[in-house]
């Protein structure tokens, strides 16, 4: 939920108020009880973000970089063994394509 910025044009009083984006915008002024509050347009209706943890959980480390880094390292490795594994099935694809050739002719 946002926070809102009133001011009253009656008084001058200005305040912020945390609500919802479908609540209708308050009209009464709690220092003069007067309806000339209205709503400020500008920054005040931003998400802000209070508390700890916001960065620790968007922006990773450089130990956990390094980590991620040896892992490619060690995925690369790993991949060339696959390959191999590409070279059979190379050899079992040809086989399918003379049978089918065979079953043409």
């Amino acid at each position: 939920m946002p926070t809102y910025d009133y001011v009253c044009d009656a008084c001058g009083h200005e305040f912020e108020a945390f609500e919802s984006i479908k609540a209708d915008p308050q009209t009464l002024c709690p220092a003069c009880e007067k309806h000339t509050l209205r709503r400020k347009i500008g920054p005040g209706a931003a998400i802000l973000f209070k508390g700890s943890g916001f960065y620790q959980t968007d922006y990773r480390s450089d130990s956990y970089k390094k980590a991620a880094k040896a892992d490619t390292t060690s995925g690369s490795s790993s991949g060339s063994s696959s390959s191999g594994g590409d070279s059979s099935k190379s050899s079992s694809g040809s086989s399918p394509s003379t049978g089918s050739a065979g079953g043409a002719g």
